[in-house]
């Protein structure tokens, strides 16, 4: 897997990059970028290993996430808000960003609104193609996830996707970002030199 080329693929697609060695160097420069607005924070373990909503409640209007207050309304108000933020459980060198959902909040919030969009991730993430970065989503992402939650699904046994149907499956949906969806402000992937989140 080639970062350098990463990078570029991302760019192409339209998508705005930016690479930080370290966590704290990029919660220290989104906190710079996100002030004075509303934020929603999707499900996501790497924003929490930053503390982010912990550096931006303070500097703005209202920061949503439902990790910390949790039901529907803190859902809807994740969606509306007019900068959101998210992972990605897996990002491909040819520039796709791939994520999967349970409820479908996070992949919404995504995919609908005029809003800027932070996707942040570690190193980990990124993958050798689209094939292995599929992979990564449903038999890496997803299952660790599952592993987080309350849930009897066969993936948290054995770490493996089966393509279940257990009423309590958390990967209903599955959200390929080929480019920034029309009339976002923009799509920004923040690179981490680091290993975070699932």
């Amino acid at each position: 897997m080639d970062i350098e080329k990463t990078v570029k693929n991302l760019e192409r697609r339209g998508f705005e990059v930016s690479r930080f060695e370290t966590k704290e160097e990029a919660a220290e420069y989104l906190t710079g970028k996100i002030h004075d607005t509303t934020v929603g924070i999707g499900g996501c373990k790497t924003a929490q290993q930053m503390g982010l909503y912990e550096k931006l409640v303070d500097r703005n209007n209202e920061v949503y996430w439902h990790w910390v207050k949790p039901g529907d309304e803190t859902l809807k108000h994740e969606l509306d808000a007019k900068v959101f933020i998210s992972s990605a459980n897996a990002i491909a060198e040819t520039g796709e960003i791939i994520n999967i959902d349970g409820k479908g909040n996070r992949l919404s919030a995504l995919a609908f609104g005029k809003k800027r969009v932070f996707i942040v991730a570690g190193v980990n993430k990124l993958c050798d193609d689209f094939d292995s970065a599929m992979y990564r989503a449903r038999n890496v992402a997803a299952t660790q996830n599952a592993t987080r939650f309350d849930v009897k699904t066969p993936c948290k046994i054995d770490g493996k996707c089966h393509d279940c149907r257990s009423p309590q499956r958390i990967c209903n949906a599955l959200l390929v970002l080929w480019g920034p969806m029309m009339e976002m402000e923009s799509v920004e992937v923040v690179l981490i030199n680091e290993e975070l989140g699932m």
